[in-house]
């Protein structure tokens, strides 16, 4: 299953360790790493629904939740109907 948020999209970026050091000898021995998201499995329960849903979200999906509810935001990602 990819890494990915179910409420922003947010996944995985490629990018490159670069010290000031590197930088100024212009020489890259660092090369490149995967930087991934921080996901939480998360099972929550929604009273417009009466059920719980399980979703993969990211820490900035959460606060996004806590902010709008979290029927709001589940509803706009189209993950319940």
């Amino acid at each position: 299953m990819a890494r990915i948020c179910q409420i922003t999209g947010k996944k995985s970026q490629v990018g490159g360790g670069y010290s000031n050091r590197t930088r100024a000898t212009k020489f890259n021995p660092t090369g490149k790493r995967r930087r991934q998201v921080n996901l939480q499995k998360k099972t929550l329960f929604v009273p417009e629904l009466g059920r719980k849903i399980t979703v993969n979200v990211s820490a900035k999906g959460l606060k996004t939740m806590k902010k709008r509810g979290a029927y709001a935001t589940l509803k706009a990602a189209g993950i319940v109907s």
